[in-house]
């Protein structure tokens, strides 16, 4: 791959993009994300801890931001190294590649659904459930998997190309860098369902919206794997996921300080190792001079220092088998204390944070909303697509869901009905992964008829 086709600033849909006076495509892309309705809703998403009281705890726009800020370094450092290597085209600035990494790591959350990881599960539950067999009849097989296997990552791609600001006619228009930089598993829902992909269960794009991606990585010189949509990352990708890992390796543990489930002891451990020893003495009499609670900010500069130096001096030092697409992934090539620490980190918040009673009440809580969710709208949906007999209350959610929000063949009676119907469940699943944890769960409630009166 070439650094020329992969900083591709032009715009979805083969759109130019607006020369400005001071401010890059890519900065454009950064103001754009942050400026969506679907950004915005994620302060209001569980990052870990689902309806957390404590306003110390990270939801999904905080803790996307300080990924952003993390990836921003580590783009700006990146392409600083590349530049003096001769590497960057001419036209290109190491904060171009920071703008670009920054864009990705803002939206790398943004398809999430209410209640983080769980709601995927509970979306992926609803959707092999007897219950939701009518709707899916007539679909085929890959629809089907897209359907039953939902991915946060595929419905991010969704809303930054089909969601936000054009509906179905490129979304927020972003450029081909940093959309591509954007997907984390560039490949379909079946073959990683069937464990020929290097993440199981893990893929990057809908059947919906496989146009959209075959455009993007061919606008930025993806290397094709196979014949069936399958293609590297984009070197930046590695970027992005890095600094998502720095930030769940540190931040999640001290969200779990903050909910009484961690002790500093515990979180120091594992972080102790990439902290200079030759001043760690000097440092653990300065901590022990503060609250437990007062410790994690004194250390976190200098910890993410440690992880940013390291995920720099992999990323210039492997580039040439970066861009020939040979790494899936470069935590392993940053230095072992770094990766084992990281390694570590995930460890120690799944076995303690991610078990704990109270996370687990309210993920089991989450199904049922999810539910019925699904049920009453996705039963509006199919009668909208069959329009015989729609019964009143159907009316009413597609009147809450917007008629005017379906992709246009929905209504097109002469398309493929199987096809229609997908694209009609499709716009359901938009809709309800773009819930926050609040709206979902009052929702629910009014479907059952429980609700409150707002």
């Amino acid at each position: 791959m070439s650094w020329e086709n992969l900083l591709n600033s032009e715009r979805l849909g083969h759109r130019p993009s607006k020369i400005e006076g001071g401010r890059s495509p890519f900065n454009s892309d950064h103001d754009k994300v942050i400026f969506s309705g679907s950004f915005r809703r994620l302060a209001r998403k569980t990052q870990v801890h689902p309806l957390a009281t404590n306003d110390h705890v990270h939801n999904r726009l905080t803790h996307s931001l300080e990924v952003a800020s993390v990836g921003r370094t580590l783009g700006i450092a990146v392409g600083d190294a590349l530049k003096k290597k001769g590497s960057l085209p001419s036209a290109i600035t190491p904060a171009d590649v920071g703008d670009i990494v920054q864009t990705a790591c803002l939206a790398h959350d943004i398809g999430n659904p209410p209640f983080g990881h769980t709601g995927e599960e509970a979306i992926r539950h609803w959707f092999k459930s007897t219950e939701a067999a009518p709707f899916i009849n007539g679909l085929n097989p890959d629809q089907i998997c897209d359907l039953q296997n939902f991915e946060g990552n595929a419905q991010g791609f969704r809303v930054l190309t089909c969601s936000e600001f054009h509906p179905y006619e490129g979304g927020l228009r972003l450029t081909y860098a940093s959309l591509a930089a954007f997907i984390k598993y560039p490949w379909t829902s079946v073959p990683a369902v069937g464990n020929r992909r290097p993440k199981t269960n893990k893929y990057g794009v809908f059947q919906a919206d496989l146009d959209y991606f075959r455009e993007v990585a061919n606008a930025t010189g993806l290397i094709s794997k196979s014949s069936d949509d399958w293609f590297c990352r984009h070197p930046l990708v590695h970027l992005m996921e890095l600094a998502d890992d720095f930030c769940y390796a540190l931040l999640d543990l001290e969200d779990g300080m903050d909910m009484g489930i961690l002790s500093w002891e515990e979180v120091f451990e594992v972080l102790k190792p990439v902290l200079d020893q030759t001043k760690l003495q000097d440092l653990e009499k300065e901590l022990a001079r503060f609250k437990p609670g007062r410790r994690p900010p004194l250390i976190r500069g200098k910890v993410i220092s440690a992880f940013v130096d390291s995920a720099v001096k992999a990323f210039v030092e492997n580039e040439e088998a970066i861009l020939a697409g040979q790494h899936e992934e470069i935590l392993s090539l940053c230095d072992d204390k770094i990766s084992t620490c990281v390694r570590a980190a995930k460890n120690l918040a799944k076995t303690k944070i991610f078990s704990h009673p109270r996370k687990i009440e309210l993920e089991i809580g989450a199904y049922t909303t999810i539910s019925t969710l699904m049920e009453v709208l996705c039963h509006a949906a199919v009668e909208h697509v069959t329009g015989n007999d729609q019964s009143y209350r159907s009316s009413r959610v597609l009147d809450l869901v917007g008629k005017n929000t379906f992709h246009p063949a929905v209504a097109n009676s002469g398309a493929n009905q199987g096809d229609r119907r997908y694209l009609a469940l499709m716009r359901i699943v938009d809709f309800v992964s773009g819930m926050t944890d609040n709206y979902a769960t009052h929702l629910a409630r009014q479907f059952s008829g429980m609700g409150e009166v707002r």
